[in-house]
């Protein structure tokens, strides 16, 4: 039995500005319904129910156009619940899958057909432990990484980004785009000076690497208003506004404490004091995950 997670805020902080069209939420996940797509038996959380439509009504509360779904390690490497949103609402969704290693040609061209445009693999882990159960690693990746090229995908990498110094070479090798998940899950109290932060920072610069700025609630427990994580956004854009793109990280699993449960409109605003300037904001926000993620 895992403990059940609290389903996200029912009434959320309207937006401060109105987001431009076509504007993306990069990092989402969705769940169910259970009786078409159970979780895996083996899992760190158990989510409640929060089915494509549900996703497509935050949206459209935030007002945005476009979203992109990620495969929760929840899922394992069952794709389908992910999948099965793509193919409802093809126009508005792109997808990041979980591929086992025995992945077939057939099932990535399935995948790409649907709007899958890149793989995550689960490298997080904290003083040498993995912090959540499944996912896939490096060693899949490796064995993959041929055919994700041809496809044009990218790896979405969830790293605690202080081991990037340790594995950003071997991640380099791959000849992928590298996307680092929630600007690589810092705690604010490391700084923005700690090598693996730094590290990061030099892969956008590099163009190597992208970065979703995203998880201000996981980077700065203590809540809202997130000041601390202002330093470490301001650090990631002056390295390259090119490279980021924005998510919300909905419906936000694995929060028990009502308390702590972040308001998305609360991290939605965060982008009019991070990206003032609207033409870099719409950069983060349209342009740059149209890229990324190959929106028509």
């Amino acid at each position: 039995m895992t403990r059940p997670c609290l389903p996200p805020l029912a009434s959320i902080t309207p937006p401060s500005f109105r987001a431009p069209a076509g504007a993306c939420d990069s990092h989402a996940h969705v769940f169910g319904p259970y009786a078409r797509h159970p979780l895996a038996d083996d899992r760190s959380y158990t989510p409640t129910e929060h089915p494509a439509e549900a996703f497509i009504a935050h949206l459209d509360e935030l007002g945005l156009t476009r979203g992109v779904l990620v495969t929760a390690s929840a899922s394992g490497t069952d794709n389908s619940v992910v999948i099965d949103a793509l193919r409802q609402y093809p126009t508005r969704l792109r997808g990041i899958a979980v591929p086992a290693a025995d992945t077939t040609d057939a099932q990535l061209d399935a995948w790409h057909d649907a709007g899958v445009r890149g793989v995550r693999i689960n490298l997080y882990q904290i003083g040498g432990h993995a912090v959540y159960r499944n996912g896939v690693g490096i060693e899949v990746l490796e064995a993959l990484a041929p055919r994700l090229k041809a496809r044009g995908w990218h790896a979405q990498i969830w790293i605690h980004a202080p081991d990037l110094v340790e594995l950003g070479p071997r991640l380099k090798a791959l000849g992928l785009p590298l996307v680092i998940d929630h600007m690589g899950r810092m705690a604010t109290s490391r700084g923005v000076a700690d090598a693996g932060f730094q590290a990061l920072c030099a892969l956008l610069a590099e163009g190597v690497a992208w970065t979703k700025i995203s998880g201000a609630d996981r980077l700065q427990p203590a809540g809202a208003p997130y000041r601390d994580v202002d330093p470490f956004v301001a650090a990631l854009l002056a390295a390259n506004p090119e490279q980021i793109v924005w998510g919300s990280d909905w419906p936000h699993i694995n929060y028990f404490d009502p308390a702590q449960m972040p308001d998305d409109g609360v991290l939605f605003n965060l982008l009019a004091r991070w990206i003032p300037d609207e033409a870099t904001r719409h950069r983060v926000l349209v342009a740059n995950p149209a890229r990324l993620y190959d929106f028509g």
